[in-house]
């Protein structure tokens, strides 16, 4: 009789448990949206720069796409990274801390063995126009909203540590969500 009643709370209890789990997982459901696809960045100069521009950040499938324009560059090579941190506070770019890495990689060339945030250079005209466009390796841009873009002074090397021997940070962007519905129209 003693064992009928203990097994009886037993499955009394089990029952409770069951349901209080199964009510807690509901709770926790929040019907999760779907990943962004699309992000924004307005690059912003540097004290004593005039760097400025906009890109674009296109996520199809693994790809993960940077596209647009970088103006008022000195022309050449300027390294190009995603830092860790989208702060823009202080004149001179260094609250964006360092690269973004997720795995601990030594810096170098874009490619797995790499920051995540490691992205080469990106190479400005005669007229200091830098037209941009970069597979990113091995991140998402869910990983990467609320970092930002730097864009260096000089051309990063591709292999001297921490950071490439790319020179001042001349502008910054934080990488924002992009709102898809958006059209921009060229000022008349």
């Amino acid at each position: 009789m003693l064992l009928n009643r203990c097994l009886f709370i037993c499955l009394i209890l089990m029952a409770v448990s069951i349901t209080t789990l199964r009510a807690q997982e509901a709770a926790h459901d929040h019907g999760h949206e779907d990943l962004p696809s699309l992000g924004i960045a307005k690059i912003i100069p540097t004290q004593g720069n005039k760097v400025r521009g906009i890109l674009r950040l296109v996520q199809k499938g693994d790809q993960l796409k940077v596209i647009g324009r970088i103006y008022n560059l000195t022309p050449g090579e300027h390294g190009f990274h995603i830092h860790t941190f989208g702060d823009q506070r202080g004149g001179d770019g260094k609250s964006t801390g360092g690269h973004y890495d997720r795995h601990g990689h030594d810096h170098g060339a874009p490619g797995a063995k790499s920051h995540a945030g490691d992205l080469g250079n990106i190479k400005a005209n005669d007229e200091g126009l830098a037209e941009v466009n970069v597979t990113v390796e091995g991140t998402a841009l869910h990983f990467i909203l609320g970092r930002a873009f730097v864009i260096h002074a000089a051309k990063d090397d591709l292999k001297s540590q921490p950071s490439g021997d790319a020179g001042a940070r001349v502008a910054t962007g934080v990488i924002g969500i992009g709102n898809p519905d958006f059209v921009w129209k060229k000022p008349e």
